[in-house]
């Protein structure tokens, strides 16, 4: 790993307390692949799943499963009268059982409790479900048509933040959300265009491939309702949950253990509704867990098709760019219509551009739910948006990193109007990842290299507190809503906690994700953590500093004596107090704690949306067999541009994660459905990168202290996957001439690319 620091000055208040790279990295706790509780009487639940796309369920026949020895409940939508059966985000169009119909192969249609999980699945053989099948589309083309059948009747309810402004326009029965991007004189730019370079790319489905399934365990005492889930937003689960079941908030706890890796896919709320509705016909505590063919039918991201036209003067600078985005979101709404306006902004890519118009629609189709994905829309438009710079760049004779360095936006500057300004340099990125990857070395024939960027509108709505206790023996207890998921919070924040307040590492714990127990966070997602929790720890550090210099004033201070803070306590009349020792003295005891509060919102630093950008940039080198179709990855290069890395191991980690699932969405991965089935949704079927496809990893991380981060950091993780489907199809083409617009690059999809170049010469 490279690390590179424009900062005057290493940002001193973490001082010693930060693991650096020659140094042991501390993790707090240790992870778990399972909400595994274990609760008096708890009994165990298993789902019986539509075998068909669409279709009306005209009755269910399950008394003999009910009179099956070892079963507790068997539950429907029908046995649910009293709860509010729709939950969703953005819209609450998502029962969280079957009712009345089936969109997707694979939705809920009855519940069973048992003593075990066996017993459960046995007792699902014996219930008869009589359908009354529907047409199917799995396509956005087949949904936008005019005769297509329409999967939802009526539109859901909009809930009322559900992170952007513009009302959801319904311009087809199947269009599930409408998101518009637009400035300048679209048509002038395109009239006074010298190249316009027009084209349609295509993205897939995939599956964010956690190594936990989803798994929830519900329990009701006395009217109110505890659940334990591996859930990324557990106070968005508890609003969720709320409504379902008519609780106030106060009346739901949501608890999250380690979480098995998340990625988007275990954002917003899942199977806990469903699992809570079970717990309550039970009459006792219920765990559901699925499998990992029943997680990937849950959640995926979202599919795209992207057709867009971009304007070029004759010396490469672009002049406008116009595009239209087709996102397949399934059956129901989840988060995509977020993902569709974020889409949308993407589309420009990290470059200045006086004209724009894009238009984002998500559309309903019969297959699994689509929702949040790690890169979050911009994976999708990226690969559109990169290879038209690079066809553009040959039409006219540039290097592609000439046309980029042309277009790239400045520091500071607005990308739109009324956005943050651009918070990176892009352009020194640019040569950096051009010289890890030997941009000038020649290349062996059938080789090719690429260079592509991003710069993502990350970090979500900046609604976030914290809470920091220091007790009588000066330790500290740090108390947040956000997740650990497996990117490191439980490391990092811990550690900002430790340089605020001037303790040793070991001095600070932490309680996170429990929302009886916690303060509130809005979300673990779109790289925000690090950026917005730690604000709100530097403020109730802070707000603690500021209370107990006001005790040692009160209470150890003499005749008026000064009280001058310094690292880890006070200097009075020239002896050093540390905050445990101010904290005995002012209660008179070994006893007592202050309390430091945080609190963030849409103000000062953080006022302007988005909070920070998150910049991809990534080179790769590639071989292409001609033979056989196959990419082979010779070389992945990264920039990490993080501001500031609090953790310096912990950023390379997830910027190689995110270039490998990129990677992987590139070359292989893609959920297929056939006749409104799933067919690949399984371990074996369903193809990951594996340890023998790991290319020759080179990883930047770039700290200038430029974002509104404590020190200066920003977001980071997800960049470095948005371009790597771009690179590698630019790097294609350089390689073997020919032009690949919809991803993943399988060998069949090469090979036949080849053969049409071939038969073109």
């Amino acid at each position: 790993m490279k690390r590179v620091t424009t900062r005057p000055t290493a940002p001193s208040p973490i001082g010693e307390s930060v693991p650096r790279r020659d140094g042991p990295t501390k993790v707090t706790g240790s992870a778990t692949y399972t909400v595994d509780v274990e609760l008096p009487g708890m009994a165990h639940a298993q789902i019986l799943r539509s075998p068909y796309a669409h279709a009306r369920i005209r009755s269910i026949d399950a008394e003999a499963a009910r009179r099956h020895p070892g079963v507790v409940a068997v539950v429907t939508a029908q046995d649910l009268p009293d709860v509010n059966l729709l939950y969703g985000h953005a819209i609450a169009d998502h029962p969280l059982i079957a009712t009345g119909k089936v969109r997707f192969a694979g939705e809920p249609v009855v519940g069973v409790i048992a003593e075990d999980r066996a017993t459960a699945a046995e007792a699902l053989r014996l219930i008869a479900v009589d359908y009354e099948r529907l047409p199917f589309v799995t396509s956005v083309e087949e949904a936008l048509a005019d005769d297509a059948p329409i999967i939802h009747e009526e539109p859901g309810e909009q809930r009322s933040h559900r992170g952007f402004e513009e009302d959801i326009e319904r311009t087809h029965p199947n269009v599930c959300s409408h998101s518009r991007q637009a400035w300048g004189d679209i048509d002038a730019a395109f009239e006074g265009a010298h190249l316009v370079v027009e084209g349609e790319y295509r993205y897939p489905m995939c599956y964010a491939y956690a190594m936990e399934p989803y798994t929830s365990v519900a329990s009701w005492n006395e009217g109110a309702l505890t659940v334990w889930s591996s859930a990324q937003h557990p106070y968005m689960v508890r609003d969720d949950l709320a409504r379902c079941f008519g609780l106030p908030r106060g009346a739901v706890r949501v608890v999250v253990p380690f979480v098995g890796g998340g990625y988007g896919s275990k954002s917003y709320t899942k199977i806990e509704p469903l699992t809570a509705a079970l717990a309550l016909r039970a009459g006792r505590p219920v765990r559901l867990a699925l499998t990992v063919d029943e997680a990937i039918l849950t959640t995926r991201g979202d599919a795209a098709t992207v057709r867009v036209r971009s304007a070029f003067d004759a010396d490469g600078h672009l002049l406008g760019r116009h595009g239209a985005i087709h996102l397949n979101t399934g059956a129901y709404a989840e988060n995509s219509p977020l993902v569709g306006r974020k889409a949308a902004n993407r589309l420009g890519g990290p470059y200045r551009i006086p004209a724009l118009q894009v238009d984002c629609s998500t559309v309903y189709t019969n297959t699994g739910p689509a929702s949040s994905f790690r890169g979050f829309g911009a994976p999708q438009v990226t690969l559109a948006g990169e290879s038209q710079m690079d066809e553009a760049a040959e039409l006219l004779g540039l290097d592609p990193l000439e046309i980029r360095r042309r277009n790239l936006l400045d520091p500071g500057e607005r990308p739109w109007p009324r956005a943050r300004g651009i918070d990176a340099d892009l352009k020194a990125d640019l040569e950096l990842a051009a010289e890890a990857l030997g941009w000038d070395d020649p290349l062996e024939p059938g080789h090719g290299r690429a260079i592509c960027m991003s710069a993502s509108d990350a970090g979500s709505e900046p609604i976030t507190t914290a809470m920091l206790r220091v007790h009588a023996d000066g330790s500290v207890t740090v108390m947040v809503g956000s997740t650990e998921i497996g990117q490191g919070s439980s490391t990092v924040l811990p550690q900002i906690a430790a340089g605020e307040m001037g303790v040793p590492l070991d001095s600070v714990h932490l309680l996170q994700s429990d929302t009886g127990a916690v303060s509130y966070d809005r979300s673990t997602g779109a790289s925000r953590t690090t950026t917005l929790m730690g604000l709100g720890i530097q403020a109730a550090a802070s707000d603690a500093r500021e209370q107990l210099v006001a005790w040692a004033r009160d209470a150890v201070a003499q005749n008026g004596a000064p009280v001058v803070e310094e690292r880890g306590g006070v200097r009075v009349a020239g002896t050093f107090h540390d905050w445990g020792s101010i904290v005995r003295a002012w209660f008179g005891a070994d006893a007592g704690e202050v309390i430091g509060r945080g609190y963030l919102r849409r103000s000062g630093a953080t006022a302007e949306m988005p909070p920070f950008w998150e910049i991809g940039c990534v080179g790769v080198e590639v071989r292409v067999d001609e033979t056989t179709g196959e990419i082979d990855v010779l070389t992945l290069v990264t920039v990490g541009d993080v501001g500031a890395a609090i953790n310096p191991q912990l950023v390379e980690s997830q910027d190689v994660g995110a270039a490998m699932m990129g990677l992987g969405m590139a070359i292989r991965e893609e959920l297929v459905y056939e006749n409104g089935n799933l067919l690949n949704g399984n371990l074996f079927d369903y193809r990951v990168p594996r340890t023998t496809d790991v290319p020759e990893l080179r990883t930047i991380v770039v700290e200038r202290g430029d974002g509104v981060g404590v020190y200066g950091a920003k977001g980071g993780g997800e960049g470095s996957l948005n371009p790597v489907a771009a690179a590698i199809a630019n790097a294609v083409y350089r390689a073997a001439g020919i032009r690949l617009r919809e991803a993943p690059f399988t060998p069949e999809r090469v090979w036949q690319a080849l053969r049409e170049r071939d038969a073109g010469r």
